[in-house]
């Protein structure tokens, strides 16, 4: 295993993926760059890293993790965080906004939060600044602070202190997004009748009940209604959809596309993996929001991955303490709404991926270039292309296992995947050539490092 402090060696493959096909191929690395991509048995002047028939993919970006620090290190925090990704073959991830305290919604949170990460990241991180309504006159400041782009919630977050932004305040802040020229994200959820609180009994159904499908798609459709009137006065905003779990918006969001608005849409792990049949009453690990949805639904999110209409999947890592899950008394309404599952992504999605008959070059697609793509970085990530950062994960994809919770390295063990047996395993992970995680260990030191937009 090469991690020589020249940084000049040769990863060679059966399989790589490059350029958006598997071949066989000798991978010359410079300085944390990729110098050359040559044959498989070409001659080198370095060390070669020969991992056979195992998959040489480019490294994973996640543009979708909640890591909490500072201020809420107990959940979670950079090392463990990173950690997970490093492990799950994860290179690249951006942080969100909100969970951590202070929430990062002005250049002083945003400086708190780069002040925490010194010494901490096993892999690089860029970061999304938050919009709340009383924060969009701090929005100029933040967006030339280095923040990739920005979140907003439509709904209650969970998080006192960051309150939904409505309509009118959606009008102020997409102008200055669309300027900038960097996604803003939206948590899609909208109940437009201001509903009266379901009741939520142990009943995973109940809680099913309780957030319907109507709310994401109402949420989508004003989204679209508001680029819309942006559009009109010569503006383009970059609208993100997370985590869409609702299938019924999808045909709208084709129209909208087709009409020239500008929307793009993740989905995750837990929306193409699980179907709510499947989960047991009182089971509180898999609560998350919007919800885990009917098996027909979820069949009709991997046809809108095929087609397109989907982007790319990222993890929502949204962990906890166990005891803000209420594993024990099964109490779904008290519990804390997020999926904890950041390093199992890769074999979580290639499980349910390799049956239906797709590739791993579409898992890189989905996870990789897709990702780069969206978070301004692919210039540099998300491929395995002359010049780019040398971010690779080694994955072997025929071993087969049980995912258990003494597996996990994100802070918190607990996954709703626990006894879940899965096909494909992250053998090594190579951050811009530096070997950062094998064989189930952590090498050296953190070598991560922040991304910040402008400065890449």
């Amino acid at each position: 295993m090469s991690n020589n402090p020249t940084n000049h060696f040769a990863i060679r493959s059966q399989r790589a993926v490059i350029d958006g096909e598997m071949k066989a191929a000798t991978i010359v690395v410079k300085n944390g760059l990729i110098d050359q991509i040559l044959g498989y048995e070409a001659a080198v002047d370095c060390d070669v890293d020969d991992v056979g028939k195992h998959v040489v993919m480019p490294g994973l970006v996640d543009s979708h993790v909640h890591i909490n620090e500072p201020g809420r290190t107990e959940w979670e925090g950079f090392n463990t965080a990173t950690q997970a990704a490093a492990a799950g073959g994860i290179t690249t991830l951006v942080d969100m906004p909100l969970n951590c305290i202070p929430v990062t919604i002005d250049k002083a949170s945003f400086q708190e939060k780069l002040d925490s990460v010194h010494d901490k990241l096993w892999v690089d991180c860029g970061f999304w600044g938050g919009i709340i309504p009383q924060s969009v006159g701090d929005l100029e400041e933040l967006l030339e602070a280095g923040v990739l782009g920005c979140k907003s919630f439509l709904i209650d977050s969970g998080i006192e202190e960051f309150p939904e932004m409505h309509a009118q305040d959606l009008r102020k802040a997409m102008p200055i997004m669309a300027k900038h020229n960097v996604p803003y994200l939206i948590h899609a959820e909208l109940d437009c009748g201001n509903s009266e609180p379901a009741e939520i009994t142990e009943k995973y159904q109940s809680f099913l009940d309780s957030r319907p499908r109507s709310w994401e798609n109402n949420a989508i459709d004003m989204m679209i209604d508001l680029n819309r009137e942006v559009k009109d006065n010569g503006l383009d905003c970059n609208v993100h959809i997370v985590h869409l779990s609702s299938s019924d918006a999808i045909a709208n969001i084709e129209s909208a596309r087709k009409e020239g608005i500008t929307l793009t849409i993740e989905t995750c792990p837990h929306y193409l993996t699980i179907a709510s049949e499947d989960i047991p009453d009182g089971k509180t690990l898999f609560k998350c929001c919007p919800p885990i949805r009917e098996n027909d639904n979820r069949e009709l999110l991997w046809k809108g991955l095929e087609d397109g209409v989907i982007d790319f999947i990222v993890s929502d890592h949204s962990p906890c303490t166990p005891e803000l899950k209420h594993i024990d008394t099964g109490d779904i309404e008290k519990a804390w709404g997020g999926i904890s599952a950041l390093q199992f992504g890769l074999p979580l999605i290639w499980t349910e991926a390799k049956p239906r008959g797709y590739q791993l070059t579409q898992l890189a697609h989905w996870m990789s270039a897709q990702t780069a793509k969206f978070i301004g970085m692919d210039h540099v990530k998300g491929h395995i292309k002359v010049g780019y950062h040398a971010d690779f994960v080694v994955f072997d994809d025929e071993k087969e296992y049980e995912i258990t919770n003494a597996m996990i390295k994100h802070k918190n063990k607990i996954t709703p995947y626990e006894g879940r047996t899965v096909t494909g395993e992250v053998v090594t992970t190579y951050l811009r050539g530096q070997v950062v995680y094998t064989d189930d260990s952590f090498m050296d030191s953190p070598k991560g490092q922040p991304l910040l937009k402008g400065k890449v």
